[in-house]
């Protein structure tokens, strides 16, 4: 088929003219903030409004597509993320403590600070992902 024979089929391919299929107005309710937090406890991290509609018409409550996390834990999770994302954070505290080890590196104030920043941000991130993943963190 020649470019201009394709050319004149799609201009001349008619749009499909069935008429458009008209929705239903959406259904609006309101909720006080003692019952939305309850139905946001129940629904367990799915869209409101799906378990609203399974629990209404009293069908089974529709598989979850998505993590299944709450709000709050994919806010932990994003920031876990956003801290992994600043730096090799592993990689330069292996350098560092090699080159302490070798005795290339010596302890002063600043690489003491450096250590503790790095701890730091290490406590940080496994706190992040304890509260993430829902654990109770051991007492130390």
């Amino acid at each position: 088929m020649s470019i201009a024979s394709q050319f004149e089929a799609s201009a001349n391919h008619k749009p499909n003219t069935a008429p458009k299929r008209k929705r239903p107005a959406p259904l609006s309710v309101r909720l006080n903030d003692a019952e939305r937090a309850q139905l946001m406890s129940e629904a367990k991290g799915q869209p409101l409004s799906t378990y609203i509609k399974a629990k209404a018409l009293g069908s089974k409550p529709v598989r979850l597509r998505r993590s299944g996390l709450s709000v709050a834990d994919r806010k932990s999770l994003a920031q876990v993320l956003a801290f992994l994302g600043k730096g090799n954070l592993s990689a330069s505290l292996n350098q560092i403590s090699n080159a302490v080890e070798v005795g290339v590196l010596p302890v002063t104030p600043e690489t003491e600070a450096a250590l503790v920043d790095a701890l730091r941000s290490v406590c940080d991130l496994r706190r992040l992902l304890v509260q993430a993943l829902g654990l109770q963190e051991a007492d130390e």
